[in-house]
This record gives C-alpha cells, sequence and structure tokens, in this order.
C-alpha cells in the first residue's frame, strides 16, 4: 500500500508565512512553492479548503471539449458506472484554499496519527491509524474530522466527495465510539476504507506452467541437496503436467483521482506448439489448457514430443551422472542399472534411489540406498549401504537389507531383517525375520526368530540362533506399553487399599455414634420437631463417608479387572513361542548356542548342542514344576 504524507507529529517551526488565499487543482505542489519562496519547512503549514469546483469534459484525443462545471449535489451522481467506465470522459477538481502556519497547540487532532494510503490502482483509499493515538470527543467532533481526512486527500491528490459515500457511516461509527470512551486510544494499527474507485482487472497474458518441473522446485528443503538433480521428473495418473494459460484482456477501471485506467491487450507468446501421444491428455477448459498424466510413470520430451515412460534403462547412477532418483515406490518407474564392472559402482557413494522396481546388475556403493517395492542386485552391496523393499534379492550382502521376503546369495557380516529370509551362504552377519532359511552357515552368524530357524548344512562355529517373541518392533513397544501400564495399575491399587482401609475403619468406629443419630432424627421428624442443624451436618457427613466408600470399592474393583486382563496380555505376548522351532539337517560343528528369550518370567534359555551331535529339532518344553527347557525333538 503506498501512503501520502506523514504520520508523525509534525514539529513547529518559529518562523511563520503570511496567510495566503489561492485556487489549485494541485495542493501538495502550491504548498511546497510556497515553503521554499518563504523558507520554511513544508510540514510546517496547513491549509483550510475554503471551496471546492469540480470539472468534466470529454476528450476523443482529437478534439477536446470545453470543461464544465458541476455542482457539489451532482457528485455522486458521477459514480455512474457508465461514465466513468468511459475512456473519453475526464474529471478534476479545483481548490480554493488558505495556506497558513500550524499552531500544533490549537490542534486538536495533534495526537491522532494518521496517513492516506492507496493499493497499486489507487482504486481504494486508506485511512491508516498509528498506534498509540488518541482522540478526545467535543463539539462539531464529525465535521472537523472530516475536513481533517478531506484535507489528507486533497494534498495526496485525491478527488473529495466522489467515490466515497461510505465516508459518513466511517466517521458517524468513529464518533460514537469516541463518545462512549471519551479518550479513545488505539492499542493497535488500524486500517479504515474512506474511498473506492472502480477496481481495474488486470490482463492476463498468456502463460505455458510446466508443472511437473515446479513441483521438485516446491519440495526442495531450504539446505540444496546437490545430490538431486531431477534426472527423471516422476508423475502420477491424472496429476497436471502442463498448463497452457489462455490470454484474456482485462477490464477497464477508474481510481480514486478520477484517472482512467485502460486495461491492456494480452500478450500471446506462449502458444503450445509441441506434440504430446496417447499417454497423456488433453483438457481444453474455459481459462486454461490442462495436459494430464493417464497413467503413473515418468515424463520425457523427445522429439518436440511429450510422453510417459515406465522403464528406464541407465548405465550408473552417480553424482556425476544422474544424482540421485527419488520417483516413488508407487511410480511405476521400473529400472534398469547395467553397469557389471566389478571395479566400479553401479549405484555410487552417497545416491539415494526410490523407485518401484530395480534391476542393479552390478554393486551398490558406500553411504548409498535403494529404496523399492522390488529390488535385484546381482553384485555385492557396501556394508554403510541400505537396501529396502517388500521382495529382496541380493548376490552379495555386506550392508543392511530389509523387506517381507528376502533372498541372499551369500551373506558377508551384513544385516537382514525381514520376514521370510532364504540365506543360499551365511558367512557371518546378522538374519532377524519370522522365519530364517539358511542353506550353508559359516562361522559367526546370529539369527533371530520368532518361529522358525532352520539350517540345512553346517559348516562353521560360533554362531547363535535365537527364538525370540519380542522381535518385532511394534510387538516390543506393545510388551513396553503394557507393563507400564501394570507398573501404574499396581501403585493405583496399593494407594486405594489403603485409602478404603482408612475409611472403614472410620465408619467402624462412628458406627455406634450414626445409628444412635439416625435414630434421633427419625424420632425429630415423627414428631414434627426442627431437627438441630448440627445433627442434619454430621448425619450428611457421615452419608457423604459411606457414598465415598462404596465409590473407591468400586474403582479398585475395575483396577483390578484391568489388571487381571493385562497381566493376561502379557503371557500372551509369548503364547507361540512354544511352537517355534530350530532346526539343524546336519551335525553340530564346533561350539554353537541356541537360545529362547522367555517374556514371562523374564529368563533366557540356553541351550549348547555337543559338536558332532545330531540333534536336528529343537524346541521349548515345559516340566511338571513350571521350568522350562530346549530339548531335541522327533517332529517339527
Amino acid at each position: 500500500m503506498a501512503f501520502f504524507g506523514s504520520s508523525d507529529k509534525e514539529k513547529n517551526t518559529t518562523k511563520k508565512i503570511r496567510t495566503t488565499v489561492l485556487k489549485t487543482p494541485n495542493v501538495a505542489k502550491e504548498l511546497v512553492s510556497l515553503a521554499e519562496s518563504n523558507g520554511v519547512n513544508v510540514n510546517s503549514l496547513d491549509f483550510n479548503i475554503l471551496d471546492m469546483q469540480t470539472f468534466t469534459r470529454m476528450n476523443d484525443g482529437k478534439k477536446e471539449s470545453e470543461w464544465e462545471e458541476i455542482s457539489n449535489d451532482e457528485l455522486y451522481e458521477l459514480d455512474d458506472a457508465s461514465a466513468l467506465m468511459n475512456k473519453k470522459f475526464q474529471i478534476k477538481q479545483v481548490y480554493e484554499i488558505e495556506i497558513f502556519t500550524k499552531n500544533t497547540e490549537e490542534d486538536k487532532f495533534k495526537d491522532f496519527n494518521i496517513a492516506v494510503g492507496a493499493n497499486p490502482s489507487k482504486s481504494k483509499i486508506y485511512l491508516s491509524i498509528k498506534e498509540g493515538s488518541k482522540l478526545n470527543y467535543f463539539k462539531d467532533f464529525e465535521q472537523e474530522i472530516t475536513m481533517l481526512i478531506n484535507n489528507k486527500k486533497v494534498r495526496a491528490g485525491i478527488l473529495i466527495n466522489i467515490f466515497d459515500e461510505m465516508l459518513r457511516g466511517t466517521i458517524s461509527k468513529l464518533s460514537s465510539k469516541v463518545k462512549v470512551e471519551e479518550n479513545l486510544v488505539y492499542e493497535k494499527n488500524d486500517t479504515l476504507l474512506i474511498a473506492e474507485g472502480i477496481e481495474p482487472v488486470p490482463t492476463i497474458d498468456d502463460e505455458l506452467i510446466l508443472h511437473y518441473e515446479e513441483k521438485e522446485e516446491a519440495s526442495e528443503e531450504d539446505k540444496v541437496d546437490y545430490k538431486k538433480r531431477g534426472f527423471i521428473k516422476n508423475v502420477f495418473k491424472d496429476e497436471v503436467l502442463i498448463e497452457y494459460i489462455k490470454p484474456k484482456k482485462g477490464v477497464d477501471g477508474r481510481n480514486c483521482k478520477g484517472e482512467f485506467i485502460p486495461a491492456l491487450e494480452p500478450q500471446e507468446i506462449n502458444v503450445p506448439e509441441f506434440n504430446i501421444d496417447d499417454t497423456i491428455t488433453k483438457k481444453d477448459e474455459k481459462d486454461s489448457i490442462k495436459y494430464l498424466a493417464k497413467e503413473n510413470g515418468y515424463i520425457t520430451f523427445e522429439d518436440n514430443t511429450y510422453s510417459i515412460k515406465t522403464d528406464l534403462d541407465v548405465d550408473a547412477i552417480s553424482f556425476k551422472t544422474t544424482g540421485s532418483i527419488q520417483a516413488g515406490l508407487d511410480s511405476e518407474v521400473n529400472m534398469n542399472v547395467k553397469e557389471v564392472d566389478f571395479d566400479k559402482d553401479a549405484v555410487g557413494a552417497g545416491m539415494d534411489v526410490e523407485v518401484t522396481e530395480i534391476d542393479i546388475e552390478g554393486n551398490v556403493g558406500p553411504n548409498s540406498t535403494v529404496f523399492a517395492k522390488k529390488a535385484t542386485i546381482g553384485g555385492q552391496t557396501h556394508k554403510t549401504s541400505k537396501i529396502r523393499a517388500d521382495n529382496v534379492d541380493i548376490n552379495v550382502h555386506k550392508g543392511r537389507a530389509y523387506g517381507k521376503k528376502i533372498h541372499i546369495s551369500r551373506l558377508e557380516h551384513g544385516v537382514v531383517d525381514g520376514d521370510i529370509v532364504d540365506v543360499v551362504q551365511a558367512i557371518g552377519g546378522d538374519i532377524r525375520g519370522k522365519e530364517v532359511h539358511i542353506e550353508i552357515c559359516g562361522s559367526y552368524v546370529k539369527a533371530t526368530s520368532h518361529k522358525l530357524i532352520e539350517i540345512q548344512k553346517l559348516q562353521g562355529q560360533e554362531n547363535t540362533f535365537t527364538i525370540d517373541a519380542l522381535l518385532k518392533k511394534d510387538k516390543r513397544q506393545s510388551k513396553e506399553k503394557n507393563e507400564e501400564e501394570i507398573a501404574g495399575l499396581e501403585t493405583d491399587i496399593r494407594d486405594i487399599g489403603k485409602e478404603i482401609q482408612k475409611y472403614s475403619q472410620t465408619i467402624e468406629k462412628n458406627k455406634a455414634s450414626f445409628t444412635e443419630l439416625k435414630k434421633r432424627l427419625i424420632h425429630y421428624k415423627k414428631n414434627g420437631i426442627k431437627m438441630p442443624s448440627s445433627f442434619v451436618e454430621k448425619y450428611k457427613q457421615f452419608l457423604k463417608i459411606e457414598s465415598h466408600l462404596e465409590s473407591i470399592k468400586e474403582e479398585l474393583k475395575f483396577k483390578q479387572d484391568k489388571l487381571n486382563l493385562l497381566t493376561t496380555q502379557t503371557a500372551s505376548f509369548q503364547d507361540n513361542i512354544m511352537d517355534a522351532r530350530i532346526v539343524n539337517h546336519d551335525r553340530w560343528t564346533g561350539y554353537n548356542k541356541l537360545i529362547f528369550k522367555l517374556i514371562d518370567p523374564p529368563v533366557e534359555i540356553v541351550y549348547e548342542p555337543q559338536e558332532g551331535s545330531e540333534g536336528k529339532i529343537f524346541g521349548l518344553m515345559e516340566d511338571d514344576d513350571g521350568g522350562y527347557s530346549i530339548q531335541v525333538l522327533k517332529e517339527m
């Protein structure tokens, strides 16, 4: 918003000018001229409007007609849009003013800090009132504040008594408020609309918006990630890819200075000249033409034609070539990374890849991540790499892999966490899953499951095979929450028990006196005798104690029932542990350890098979004394 004039408290100067009366269409210019000729600051001058004349004429650009004066009574008729929207129509005002030196001591509005402002087209004029401004009511308040505002408008070149029908109501409301409060103080800045012309509607030039590019820019964080180079632009079905904004001429207007604002002719320089194939649909609407994706994938532009594709072949993913590729798991983008040289990385160091399916023929480099629904890696993963997919197939794995169904040809001290995990050969490593199947197990392997661990051939030692009912994070969290609730309930039950004991003793101790008091009150009531207020109060107190005792007994029962339920739930966390099995189809070699982790009681049952023994199926058994042990079973 543009502001005219100053809202700061203006200072008087010692030098005064002779009062001057003149006629002018430009008050601001005359004030500056008079201040300069008298060697004073223009802010030290003020003026009164003695008279005002309004003139109109028609100007067709060829021959100008004479200005004609219209009376003040006819001013509001100028708001007729048919006249104001005629570009040949012109309007001006001439003011007879009296200019003099300000006398701030007599200024009734010296603490009312205001300024007149406008929107860019000057078709809306506002009165800005500064925080801390003060107003006191006095006789002729409305008339003088109207004069003050009109002076501000005229000084800014804004016409008065035209476009300002709302001013009378605004001043009336302000006057009523000041009159009620007597001393009005503005605790925050305020803005009032004091004039409104005809706002022009801007012309719209044609524009071609590539939404598929802008969405990535909008999602970037403040810190630029130079790994993300936008090698591909993923899109989704029904997404608006490109939009052509049609040119549209605006609507003329007229501002509060009386100036006609013509609408410019729109520019048309971005008309689409590209083609689309059958993977993109064109939608012609009133104000624009939209190009939408018919399917998920990534957008390409080749031979002046836009298309959506799903299959993508690259030699390698690296910082220098593609940068990180993050199309999304649901993008339907299927990648094939063809680099097979084992001295190079098919997925380079620090790269992040997220697609629906990916087939990496070579290696995955350090500190890289691969997210997909299905991932196949023909080379090896670095120990600092991370692979996450529903279905994972890795040749040589040294990093971390997460998924539902995971197949590893050779595990070399990597981490595997999934539902069904199949490892052909394990040479060290940490395996976690609902089911773990190892064809050839070397040494230093840690395998954890809550259902089944199966080894076909055991060729190493120092291995640990663990059955853990709380293997999955959600189960661990549920158990921890369960234990917290149990601890809280046990504390509550203990405290409520103490409170019940205290109130029970109080009732038992005063039972005889309560019975006697009750008999006396019945006697009073039966014989129409006014009951002593002290007796009634004691009786009510005793009833409250009894009621509270019953209430906390019910609360105790509720919490005990809930505690029993939670305790049962705790035991249920390990319901299936008795059905879990560790199976070795080979002889035991060297030192190995089998562990079953119990929740209730929280102990670990350990079994160390003797070297050379042929025990194949191991499960947890409970003896007659409630103890647990790992035993060799004959069948699953």
